[in-house]
């Protein structure tokens, strides 16, 4: 077998052997996302020798990324996130095909993308595109392999697993308030032990070997090195057909509108719009406008009498993150001109800041 030098110490194991490491070399797996999590999983698989890896990420490296993200260089700094990783691991191991798809997942290519691998990996912070996932893999009949990281704690499961349970079984509220590392904060070290463990299911899973977390999900902190396994159940009542997907992700009325800060800077006094901060009340940088409101998010559905439905909304978060999950809540009861601000107060500081405009910090 050709490799065999490069993979001979996983080789020698009876549970591998030369029968595994061609199964390895046949499978397809795809990594939605190259943030923290994605540069954990990516370089295992490839040297494991995973015949083909795609990588799903739109996003630019920054200097803020390098102390998690320790694939990339300074120097590669402003370039392309998938491309960069394409380059490392393919120089880690020429022998497999690394295919890059520099585009945001969404309900227009995810099912066409999920459909040419074999298991889909989440390595993504971002809430909505989780259930995205989720539903694609349900549509494509995919199995799921989670991760997650709040601050110094992380979760791995692997959903739709030979039809076991999903995402959606765990989570069923697609409302919730859940801060992303950009708000939360993070340490390298995590994304780093979630990223192999969520490697570790994917191997598993191509080899058919061990027990994969399937109605199971991990929890493990590094603060004091616990973890503890809970089991879940099977709710078959979550299940999505593809029609249901086209609708609910590529329907026009459904599409989340992002718009830059910079765009609304001559609407800051404009008493016909609202500028909705769905932050807590901890949070800086402290935004304060004349026509500004602040509700958070997790109070938001019972306090939304306090909005006028007949001004444009434009909501904001910290990064843009829970702003979006905030603009579908007010979607669906039936407010019309609302925005989410792309990359929310920490892009409005700056802007602010530039502009000389008045900024309470």
């Amino acid at each position: 077998m050709n490799g065999a030098a490069r993979y001979n110490r996983q080789i020698i194991l009876p549970e591998i052997g030369d029968v595994g490491q061609y199964k390895l070399l046949k499978a397809k797996v795809l990594v939605i996302g190259a943030g923290g999590l994605g540069v954990a999983i990516l370089p295992y698989l490839a040297a494991a020798g995973v015949g083909e890896i795609g990588i799903v990420d739109d996003d630019f490296i920054e200097i803020s990324n390098l102390h998690r993200q320790v694939i990339y260089k300074s120097s590669a700094v402003g370039k392309g996130k998938a491309t960069e990783a394409k380059a490392m691991i393919s120089e880690l191991n020429p022998q497999i095909k690394v295919n890059v798809f520099a585009e945001k997942l969404s309900g227009k290519n995810a099912l066409s993308l999920f459909e040419k691998y074999d298991i889909i990996v989440d390595a993504t912070d971002n809430i909505s595109i989780k259930y995205l996932i989720n539903d694609a893999c349900l549509v494509t009949n995919k199995p799921m392999v989670y991760g997650s990281i709040f601050r110094f704690q992380g979760q791995v499961s692997v959903f739709n697993y030979q039809n076991g349970p999903t995402y959606r079984c765990l989570y069923p509220d697609e409302n919730s308030n859940v801060a992303n590392c950009e708000d939360a904060g993070v340490i390298g070290v995590s994304v780093g032990i979630i990223g192999m463990f969520q490697a570790n299911e994917v191997l598993k899973m191509i080899l058919g070997i061990g027990e994969v977390l399937s109605g199971k999900i991990l929890v493990y902190n590094i603060l004091n090195n616990e973890q503890q396994k809970y089991d879940f159940e099977k709710n078959s009542n979550l299940e999505i057909a593809k029609e249901d997907f086209e609708r609910k992700y590529n329907s026009d009325e459904n599409q989340i509108e992002e718009i830059k800060f910079e765009l609304l800077l001559d609407e800051i006094e404009n008493n016909e719009v609202l500028f909705l901060d769905v932050r807590n009340e901890d949070e800086v940088p402290k935004i304060k406008f004349k026509n500004s409101i602040q509700i958070p998010l997790m109070n938001l559905e019972n306090e939304m009498k306090k909005l006028d439905s007949n001004k444009t909304i434009y909501v904001f978060c910290q990064s843009g993150i829970r702003s979006k999950i905030a603009v579908e809540l007010l979607q669906k009861h039936q407010f019309k001109n609302i925005k989410s601000i792309a990359g929310g107060a920490l892009a409005m500081k700056q802007l602010l800041k530039e502009d000389k405009l008045k900024l309470k910090i």
